[in-house]
């Protein structure tokens, strides 16, 4: 019933999105803070119970509510799915943006570019280089897209087979949440009493997130230039600092044929600043990005296109998956 779930919730996304600024949103940012205000008295060990209670505690509720409904009715536990995966899985959740800035950069508004590039990263773009703001809008959508849509889908799936429902959507998006809420913390007067919470909230999603990370890039790959995705894979993922993100964005690269990476303006990236101590330096690139062609507008697209295909892919196999399951 996995696939008639997620197939479920995305078509409800489409249909009704959630808007931009939503009480769910709302609710995790009071959770996450009320976690680390009544859980954190600045010593190491308090890190991790910050993080257990704020991620662990909704995917175990999450968990045993999908239990009981289970138990006496599988359409009330379908139902569940459905509501769950809404909540966390889908492209309108950051698709808003991506559209707005293709339409500002096709008409070649570049300071409206910039004000929803940092409405939407929380970080300042006004200083960021003409060259850099396509790369900026590619990178991110492509992040957005594994963190709404294949991230969630492979926990998802992982924790149904194991019977506990949508509990893997809730857990995955609540670690990359707390990730990204203690980043943004970090860059406010209001920080985290304990500074070592961004440090073991990235760790611990890097850890959730290695896996799927692994097969959104494959999934580029297969529906892409493989031989390219491949090979940008292998020889381009050290450009980023984060390795999941470094082996999506190669993969992803190649898998369209252009070029990413490259010097980024301080503070707009700070979690994937280049190293260029290895990859695509001299290899056919411009200075610490992909080899490829360089960024255009049209190439927008081409990245739109690829993600749809790799749902298209993977809701293929799930599909199959559950036929065999039925069959079998």
């Amino acid at each position: 019933m996995s696939f008639f779930a997620v197939l479920i919730a995305l078509l409800i996304e489409q249909l009704k999105p959630l808007p931009r600024d939503n009480w769910v949103h709302h609710r995790l940012v009071a959770w996450v803070g009320w976690a680390g205000r009544n859980f954190d008295a600045g010593k190491a060990h308090h890190v991790k119970v910050v993080w257990c209670v704020a991620v662990l505690t909704p995917t175990l509720l999450v968990a045993l509510a999908y239990l009981a409904l289970a138990h006496y009715s599988l359409v009330l536990a379908v139902a569940f799915d459905v509501l769950v995966l809404y909540f966390t899985l889908g492209f309108r959740q950051f698709s808003h943006y991506f559209t707005d800035l293709r339409d500002a950069l096709d008409s070649g508004d570049d300071d409206e570019v910039r004000r929803l590039l940092a409405e939407w990263l929380h970080l300042d773009a006004s200083e960021l280089p003409q060259t850099e703001v396509l790369r900026h809008v590619v990178e991110h959508a492509l992040l957005a897209a594994h963190r709404h849509v294949f991230g969630v889908f492979f926990w998802f799936i992982v924790c149904s087979a194991l019977g506990l429902g949508p509990a893997g959507a809730v857990l995955y998006r609540m670690a990359e949440f707390v990730s990204r809420y203690w980043a943004y913390r970090l860059r406010t007067l209001e920080t985290p009493d304990n500074d070592r919470l961004l440090e073991v909230s990235r760790h611990l999603f890097g850890l959730i997130d290695m896996v799927p990370a692994r097969l959104t890039a494959f999934g580029f790959a297969v529906v892409g230039n493989f031989e390219e995705a491949v090979n940008g894979w292998r020889r381009d993922a050290r450009l980023w600092r984060q390795p999941n993100e470094g082996i999506i964005l190669a993969a992803a690269a190649g898998a369209v044929g252009v070029q990413l990476g490259g010097d980024a303006a301080p503070g707009v990236t700070p979690d994937r600043s280049k190293t260029f101590s290895g990859g695509a330096a001299g290899t056919g690139g411009a200075e610490g990005s992909t080899a490829g062609m360089p960024l255009r507008s049209a190439h927008l697209q081409s990245v739109v296109g690829l993600v749809w295909r790799s749902v298209v892919l993977w809701m293929l196999l799930l599909a199959l998956l559950t036929l065999a399951n039925v069959l079998g």
